[in-house]
């Protein structure tokens, strides 16, 4: 192949009590990116819609990790990238880990795959130093494995894909206003008392169990944040009446999708994700911002290819 299209799915980070190390894919909203070899040893970014970013290669955060894998790659031409943004900058819901996977994915289709899926997150984190300061990968791990993902260690990399409860469907409520995922990161603590530390670690173990043993009510109980989001909440307008709503309207859990100011739930089934969307939906309607709503199935095969 000299050119591929493909579809880079938004994801879900943090997933409450997992901070910088958990990850989910969602199905319903994405980028979608076209990919293809050029003779020149480098990346260009030919076209970008969508949103107001930049094309100069070191500036975009899919031209800086397409280097990261260049650099690595037995091949003497490059790429050039088109860039459809579907996905709107500092949404919380992985804008730049979808541009910065999605091209490191699709550089590797066109070269026979030669390199493995730890290699292309190891690439596509290049893309969120530059977008956050910070190389994490609990967003380009879902985008590139699919379902959920932990990152059991970051030295050495080791990431651990997790199929997701077939019935299990995310709500996501994203209000118009842009937090930086820079700028969120500045307000959190360096460090935190060992009771909530005890309390963070439990949730987190209780929720890899849930998942791993379709047990919805475990999930559930385990979607609690103790230590980031009780100080990010304060910069998403109506945030706890979101989180009350949706929980009261069935949802198992409800919580920040990564820095802000998306807000996502987790449902067992689509209808009850249906009425926490409108639970969700109500709060943002009476307080007068404009939003939007994604109703998605977790992603199960992570980045993808399109006709």
């Amino acid at each position: 192949m000299e050119e591929i299209r493909v579809f880079c799915p938004a994801t879900i980070a943090n997933i409450s009590c997992g901070f910088d190390v958990l990850g989910l894919a969602l199905d319903a909203v994405g980028d979608e990116m076209v990919v293809r070899k050029c003779k020149e040893n480098t990346i260009k970014i030919t076209k970008l819609e969508g949103q107001d970013l930049p094309k100069q290669t070191l500036q975009n955060v899919a031209g800086v990790a397409g280097l990261a894998l260049l650099e690595k790659a037995d091949y003497k031409g490059g790429f050039e990238i088109e860039i459809y943004k579907k996905i709107k900058a500092g949404s919380g819901i992985g804008s730049s880990a979808a541009s910065s996977a999605g091209a490191v994915w699709a550089m590797n289709q066109l070269l026979g795959k030669p390199f493995a899926t730890i290699d292309l997150v190891k690439f596509a984190m290049e893309g969120e130093r530059l977008a956050s300061g910070v190389a994490h990968a609990d967003n380009v791990a879902p985008a590139l494995f699919g379902g959920f993902t932990l990152v059991r260690s970051y030295s050495p990399l080791d990431i651990i894909r997790i199929d997701a409860p077939t019935a299990l469907f995310a709500t996501v409520i994203h209000p118009q206003i842009e937090i930086k995922t820079s700028d969120s990161r500045k307000i959190l603590k360096t460090k935190i008392s060992l009771e909530d530390g005890i309390k963070q670690w439990g949730n987190v173990g209780g929720l890899i169990a849930g998942l791993y043993t379709n047990d919805y009510d475990l999930i559930g109980r385990s979607l609690i944040d103790h230590i980031v989001e009780p100080i990010r909440s304060i910069l998403i307008p109506g945030f706890d009446e979101v989180k009350a709503n949706a929980n009261a309207a069935g949802a198992l859990g409800c919580g920040i999708s990564g820095s802000g100011p998306s807000i996502f739930a987790l449902s067992k089934g689509k209808e009850t994700a249906e009425k926490v969307a409108i639970s969700m939906d109500s709060v943002y309607q009476n307080i007068g911002i404009s939003h939007d709503i994604h109703i998605s199935k977790i992603n199960v095969e992570g980045i993808k290819i399109l006709a």
